[in-house]
């Protein structure tokens, strides 16, 4: 009997050695399977990462391929910026709600930080165990096992990928480890990509907005137009939340500023004597006009008004113009919170500043230009003025003197001595418009009185329903101060209107002479003249007007009896003997 029990244990004992050699089979061709599912979603990983040329949708690809692969619950990508911090951080897994509840984004303490001093792969089986370890903040989702790996570019790091918590309770092995590096490898690559072809549209964008401005300026736009259009373009292509421009005068001072953004209302118009203690003296101090600040909230340098900042973090500066030509200071702003400025997003803000620089002093000499044009024709205008019409005025006039003694009919002469007294007229008004035309500059900011007593006519066109006539004699933009020309615009201006309001006249003239040290202004309409007993208030206070400055106001009837002739009468101050 026992030698039938050997022989039948005999052949069962290889079948037993055979089942197990197949189990170990399956458990082996398992792990191939497994090995070759995981090479195949790396491979499909890195072509998906590879196909993106959008930087933003490139890392984030990048963090949601590492995730599946690693089979991770949660990951982000960390980008390092220049302070050795964490300018962005991009995670998976976490819902909008539950990272509002978190708070701010990390910026690199704790282990995240060790693996920025530490560009090299980590993998932790308990986040708490290490040495470096910060804890986390309220409301975050609980994390122990942890795998992270740089992301090299052109062997700079770029940033890293952070892994935690294996799903099923496991920890990350060398595998996981090995497949992250590799997928680091290609977002390496693919973040080079991404980034270049994000510098050339950039490139290509400031290209488009520098082109824009110059097209603008030469086509006639405003000044203000333009450097609004700039402000505009600069804005959306930096994606900044404000923008301000900076008007500088040559001795560094503020001559106003325009803003467009959130806040403007609060960098409008500024005007300072000093750049002293604002963003734009930091940019005049640097050596090539340009100046990337991480918080203009809290910036030290800024002590003039600093509340204007409040709520901005990252900051751009850049001078528009040269030392010896500055025009001004842009100056782009995010708000708190948001990315800092990088190098691709500022390195062609320079030239983007330089061509306005250039378009604007293109414009500046093609308005000088302009001007000696316009005066060159004003020159000539004058001189065919005075050898032409005048001198042939002059010829007539004498003629008609010579035969009005041949005239022996009184009507007729009188006529004949109208007709020269009209030419006489006729004279000093070409005389005074020569005056005008020959008259130079210096560096006038405020229009000429000539201009501004055309324009106060033109207004007050409305109100009379027709325009008043308007005759000038004399050096009235040399001899006049600025003070008396206001005066006289005022007076112009309440005459006019008491002729709107009470005259009903159809007619109206306004005379202006500049003589012998006096300055006339005559206003007189074909109204209904100036009842007895009326009110005179605003009759009063031209004579005040006059009063002051040590002339007369008188009110009579017009020459042929109809309407009011008011004449306001005042010295004027003597030059100064050379």
């Amino acid at each position: 009997m026992g030698g039938e029990d050997q022989a039948a244990a005999g052949p069962r004992a290889p079948r037993l050695r055979l089942d197990e050699l197949l189990d170990e089979l399956q458990v082996r061709i398992d792990e191939v399977r497994g090995t070759r599912d995981r090479l195949n979603g790396l491979l499909e990983a890195v072509m998906s990462v590879g196909r993106e040329l959008d930087l933003p949708q490139v890392l984030r690809g990048i963090v949601e391929a590492a995730v599946v692969l690693v089979d991770a619950e949660y990951g982000a990508l960390g980008v390092i910026g220049d302070d050795q911090k964490l300018a962005q951080f991009l995670p998976v897994g976490i819902s909008d709600e539950l990272r509002a509840r978190i708070g701010d984004l990390p910026s690199g303490h704790g282990i995240l930080g060790e693996l920025i001093r530490h560009p090299e792969p980590l993998r932790l089986p308990e986040l708490c165990q290490h040495p470096a370890s910060y804890g986390f903040p309220a409301h975050h989702p609980p994390m122990h096992s942890f795998l992270g790996v740089p992301i090299r570019v052109r062997e700079e790091v770029f940033g890293n990928l952070y892994m935690t918590e294996k799903r099923g309770g496991a920890h990350f092995d060398e595998e996981d480890e090995s497949v992250l590096s590799t997928l680091a490898v290609a977002a390496g690559i693919a973040i080079e990509n991404a980034r270049l072809f994000e510098e050339v549209r950039l490139r290509e964008r400031w290209l488009a907005a520098s082109s824009e401005i110059t097209r603008a300026l030469l086509s006639g736009s405003s000044e203000r137009q333009v450097l609004e259009g700039m402000l505009e373009r600069a804005r959306d292509i930096t994606g900044a939340d404000i923008g301000v421009f900076h008007l500088v005068g040559r001795g560094g001072e503020l001559r106003g500023s325009l803003a467009l953004g959130e806040g403007a209302e609060t960098h409008r118009d500024l005007v300072l004597p000093s750049s002293d203690g604002t963003l734009a003296a930091a940019a005049l101090g640097e050596e090539d006009g340009l100046i990337v600040v991480a918080d203009v909230g809290t910036d030290e340098r800024i002590t003039v008004r600093p509340e204007r900042w409040k709520g901005f973090g990252p900051a751009v500066a850049v001078t528009v113009g040269t030392k010896e030509k500055l025009s001004g200071v842009l100056i782009l702003a995010r708000r708190r919170g948001r990315a800092a400025f990088v190098g691709i997003e500022v390195a062609a803000l320079p030239g983007f500043a330089g061509q306005a620089a250039l378009a604007l002093e293109l414009a500046d000499r093609r308005r000088d230009a302009e001007q000696t044009s316009l005066s060159e024709d004003h020159d000539r205008i004058a001189r065919d003025l005075h050898d032409l019409a005048i001198q042939r005025l002059f010829a007539t006039g004498m003629t008609l003197q010579s035969a009005q003694r041949f005239v022996e009919h009184p009507e007729a002469s009188e006529r004949l001595g109208r007709a020269i007294d009209d030419l006489d007229e006729t004279i000093k008004i070409i005389r005074s418009t020569i005056f005008g035309l020959r008259e130079r500059e210096v560096s006038a900011p405020a229009p000429k009185l000539r201009l501004r007593l055309v324009r106060t006519l033109d207004e007050a066109a409305t109100a009379l329903g027709f325009a008043p006539a308007l005759r000038m004699e004399g050096l009235i933009d040399t001899d006049v101060p600025p003070h008396v020309a206001d005066e006289v615009l005022a007076v112009i201006r309440e005459a006019l209107t008491n002729v709107a309001r009470h005259a009903r006249a159809t007619r109206a003239e306004v005379s202006i002479a500049v003589g012998e040290g006096v300055l006339t202004v005559v206003v007189g309409d074909n109204g209904a003249g100036i009842p007895e007993g009326g009110r005179r208030s605003g009759l009063r206070n031209l004579a005040e007007r006059a009063g002051l400055l040590g002339g007369e106001l008188t009110v009579a009837r017009g020459p042929a009896g109809r309407g009011t002739e008011l004449k306001w009468r005042v010295p004027l101050p003597q030059a100064p003997q050379r």
